[in-house]
């Protein structure tokens, strides 16, 4: 079982480490993955966007998301979802996503897009179940990705394609 907060510094080292975990597992560490990790309070927090953690009993971060405000697009994006290899399958990127989408729908949050990569089979069944549709990619943010997704609507609305 797990609860699902929103950030605070003392979970900064936790965001790392489950997102240098993955992206190491598949592919490389990429310069926008680096700048990142060295502003989250800056480039996430400070602009508006929120970090969702999933914490387990013992208070171990099992599973991290953010919501990142990109106002020149007029738009958010999903980013930096990570769940611990050893509690994958158990619900946690939905419950994960399911807070992002929740708070974006209290915030205004009107299009939210993420960049992919179709060889993470999971991770894009489990953004589709969320309601994200694939759109063409176009300028994508990270070499590793291949493919490009939005959700647009009220985001609220969400809970009627995953109860």
């Amino acid at each position: 079982m797990v609860k699902i907060i929103t950030y605070k510094p003392q979970y900064k080292q936790d965001f790392i480490r489950l997102n240098r975990q993955w992206i190491e597992a598949y592919f490389k560490l990429e310069e926008s993955d680096l700048k990142t990790f060295a502003h989250i309070e800056e480039y996430i927090i400070g602009r508006g966007g929120q970090i969702f953690l999933a914490v387990d009993d013992e208070e171990t971060v099992v599973g991290c998301c953010a919501l990142i405000p990109h106002p020149e697009k007029d738009s958010h994006e999903l980013a930096k979802m990570a769940v611990s290899p050893n509690v994958q399958g158990k619900g946690i990127g939905l419950q994960l996503g399911n807070a992002l989408l929740d708070y974006a729908g209290s915030h205004g949050v009107k299009r939210i897009f993420l960049e992919g990569n179709t060889h993470l089979k999971a991770s894009i069944a489990l953004y589709r179940k969320l309601g994200f549709k694939e759109i063409p990619l176009i300028d994508n943010s990270y070499e590793r990705c291949d493919i490009l997704m939005e959700l647009r609507t009220d985001v609220q609305s969400h809970k009627e394609l995953c109860p």
